[in-house]
């Protein structure tokens, strides 16, 4: 003990003797470890971390077989009684919806929340228990608005109820219906989703009493627990074999289509998505640890050689090889320990920044936990034994030099830097895709009647008056309305059949497209190309022939070349003349292939809810204040949220998955490349240092500057070149890596090629300056004097 007590003494006044060295190794490794503590935390987080509820290994949700993404709705209400009733393998069913947005009314506070419509055994289901008060049960529901209850979460009863214990068996609000509060769910319970935290729960019996029979509205996530000695694949047999039965039953609404059963957590299917993107961020950052590891290795093995004769000193007196090795892995590990704290710190900082951003996605709760603080210590000890063991081992050789090559780190380097170049590509793809309707000056106004009118459809008069109050806003170039906007989920195909079709069963439908309730003007408004026909206009009643427009994809489908104006289908009961052909877009999210889509014109058919869609080039918040305004004056009642088109878009599904993708892999192309230029400079600064007399010579004999720039640099650069033709070959394999992380990933992209070429080049030319210049204003005569 006594003699470690010393190496760490002596290594501690050695660091401190070469400041520079000492501070560019901390930092090499705070950041290659802090970027690692980071990717871990949101990990675990993420992935690691279990659902607060009881036994979540045996928590199961419902989804169709074909993968979908971003889609937690599996089937109506009815269904789900059904699938609930008749299954032989499940110990119990509950289901919820998470789209139940509504005003909080409760003496003077008015505030917007979001919560979850739940059947009764919901809280049962999951095990839990409550803070204060009860939750509801399955024995509070008593047929349709049996049950006026809420549970309130742990974050609204703090937030807007100040913690109030008595609470609990007051009144209040939600939208126009009242709620008793009978309890409060603990701090950590959110529901079955790791991003959504819902501020209020409610029985689907005093919901919307028109969806507890209605078997078209697939909004009910269903989860379940399997009874005991039954396997997952059993279950989804189980349920797949009762779909079947209820499509035979209820040929016109119900597929039929086969289930399985997926983890809850992350938004079922996209779960793969994330997982994917977390763990190939993961292997990129291990990358750069690798590569800052090997960098100290380089620059501890130089340092090693430049003590040499400390070294030979401290032997000649008596010291073993194995009391230097000891030495030389004390000063790693004083290093590797000081730089992963420091690494951790700032790990944790931003973990802190990112706990309070509310991501598109939703909230996550970011925790520097036991876990975390272990992961950074295992990646401490073994930094240090990585850059530690080689200069060690060398000098046990006595050959520290054969560890100062730095083209394994210039490979690592070049294939974060292509990544990162890959993603900003990515990026700049997304950007200049065709949606089909152009966000660049559009205002969205999403409304809600429900306190206005019963069910929330307003009269369709009302419903022009407003459409016009906004088309004359000044400077209001275009406005329409559409129920709703691509991006927003929850698009399902809505069955088409042939004219003359008389028996509505799906096996009868032609086709399955999604289907949009627009406004006349809203084309215009949003950008959407007309290709042939016309508009909607207000003449298009429910008194006249039913119309429809449709895009090229749907058209192709249909009737291939023939010209589509003028042909009929049947959809949603009607007779439907199709008007107009418009071009194709993008509806559910980036990566899907060309959907077909159908537009119905709102004054033919009821929708209850409006977003209104203006066009202007006055300012973005100008714009939002009148929008809401003149709104508010014909409906004050009406609860309107106003964004921009841009900012909805850069939420789900849409621009916020590049946008993370291009961020994390452009962060670990700045750090690689900090790497590479640490690495050729110490490199090349230690080439010219241990070169400088053989440089002197040279010039004394009348070298050119161009001999003494390749003998002094040459070597570093040599390395530079083969290491960066490594890391773009290892980048072009890593395409599939690459393609769970970005859009359209190509790392044969010549921009990127070039791109990273360059980058390196410069790194390169910069880091080796330094050392160049040395080397070209040496002076013999003073070299040979103190020789």
């Amino acid at each position: 003990m006594h003699d470690l007590v010393l190496d760490i003494r002596y290594a501690l006044r050695v660091l401190w003797k070469s400041p520079a060295f000492t501070l560019v190794a901390l930092l090499t490794l705070m950041l290659g470890i802090g970027a690692n503590v980071l990717v871990f935390g949101i990990v675990n987080a993420v992935l690691l971390h279990p659902l607060d509820v009881s036994d979540p290994q045996n928590l199961y949700q419902l989804r169709l077989k074909p993968w979908t993404s971003f889609k937690l709705l599996t089937t109506s209400y009815p269904a789900y009684e059904d699938l609930r009733r008749r299954n032989t393998t499940f110990s119990g069913m509950a289901g919820f919806d998470g789209f139940a947005e509504a005003t909080l009314r409760w003496g003077n506070t008015v505030k917007s929340v979001t919560g979850y419509a739940v059947t009764g055994n919901y809280f049962d289901l999951l095990g839990v228990q409550p803070e204060i008060g009860r939750f509801i049960h399955e024995a509070d529901e008593h047929g349709p608005n049996s049950a006026p209850y809420v549970v309130l979460s742990n974050n609204l009863w703090r937030s807007v109820f100040n913690a109030d214990p008595s609470v609990v068996g007051a009144t209040v609000r939600l939208d126009k219906d009242p709620y008793t509060v009978i309890g409060v769910a603990p701090a950590q319970f959110h529901g079955t989703e790791q991003f959504d935290w819902p501020d209020y729960w409610i029985p689907f019996v005093n919901w919307d009493q028109q969806f507890l029979q209605n078997r078209t509205s697939m909004s009910v996530t269903v989860l379940g627990r399997l009874k005991p000695g039954v396997a997952p694949q059993q279950g989804a047999e189980n349920l797949s074999a009762i779909a079947a039965q209820l499509a035979k039953e209820y040929p016109q609404t119900d597929t039929g289509m086969p289930l399985r059963l997926v983890r809850p957590g992350l938004y079922a299917d996209d779960g793969d998505v994330i997982r994917g993107f977390l763990y190939s961020v993961t292997g990129l950052a291990l990358l750069v640890l690798v590569a800052a590891c090997a960098n100290l290795a380089s620059l501890f093995a130089a340092r090693a050689a430049d003590r040499s004769r400390e070294l030979a000193l401290r032997v000649a007196l008596g010291a073993s090889r194995w009391r230097l090795v000891r030495q030389l892995m004390t000063e790693a590990m004083v290093v590797s320990l000081i730089g992963g704290t420091a690494g951790l710190v700032t790990a944790s900082l931003l973990l802190g920044v990112l706990n309070r951003w509310d991501s598109p996605y939703g909230h996550l709760t970011v925790n520097v936990d036991a876990r975390v603080y272990f992961v950074a210590l295992i990646l401490t000890l073994i930094s240090a034994l990585f850059f530690g063991t080689v200069p060690a081992r060398l000098a046990w050789q006595s050959s520290p030099l054969q560890a100062i090559k730095s083209g394994p780190v210039d490979s690592i380097c070049m294939l974060l830097v292509t990544a990162s170049l890959v993603a900003v590509r990515g990026m700049v793809r997304l950007l200049h895709a065709p949606l089909g309707f152009q966000p660049q000056g559009a205002m969205l106004a999403e409304t809600d009647f429900r306190l206005v009118e019963p069910g929330g459809d307003v009269p369709i008069e009302k419903k022009k008056a407003m459409i016009e109050a906004v088309r004359n806003i000044p400077g209001v170039a275009a406005a329409g309305t559409v129920n709703r906007v691509p991006f927003n989920g929850g698009l399902r195909g809505v069955p088409i059949f042939q004219p003359g079709t008389t028996e509505f069963s799906l096996n009868n439908s032609v086709l399955a497209p999604y289907v949009f309730t627009i406004s006349p003007g809203y084309l215009e408004a949003a950008g959407t190309r007309l290709l042939g026909g016309r508009d909607f206009s207000w003449q298009d009643t429910t008194q006249t022939p039913y119309v429809a427009i449709v895009n090229e994809t749907f058209a192709r489908k249909m009737w291939g070349d023939t010209s589509a104006i003028g042909q009929r289908f049947i959809v949603r009961g009607h007779l439907t003349e199709l008007v107009g052909v418009v071009e194709d877009g993008k509806y559910h999210n980036m990566q899907e292939s060309q959907q077909p889509v159908a537009y119905l014109s709102l004054s033919q058919n009821e929708q209850n809810h409006m977003i209104f869609v203006a066009r202007s080039q006055r300012t973005q918040n100008e714009m939002a204040a009148t929008l809401e305004r003149t709104i508010n004056s014909l409906e004050p009642d009406a609860r309107i949220k106003v964004q921009s088109w841009l900012e909805v878009l850069g939420g789900l599904n849409a621009l916020f998955p590049a946008r993370a993708a291009a961020t994390a892999l452009c962060v670990m192309g700045v750090l690689a490349a900090m790497l590479a230029a640490t690495g050729i400079f110490g490199m090349a600064a230690y080439n010219v240092s241990r070169r400088m007399k053989e440089l002197g010579i040279r010039v004394a004999l009348g070298a050119r500057t161009k001999h003494v720039m390749s003998t002094a640099v040459g070597r570093p650069i040599a390395l530079l070149v083969v290491g960066s033709l490594l890391g773009l070959l290892s980048g072009v394999l890593a395409s599939r890596l690459l393609g769970q992380i970005v859009y359209q990933a190509n790392p044969r992209d010549p921009v990127v090629v070039v791109g990273a070429v360059l980058t390196m080049a410069l790194l390169g030319l910069a880091a080796s300056a330094i050392p160049a210049l040395r080397a070209l204003a040496v002076d013999p005569s003073k070299l040979l004097r103190e020789e």
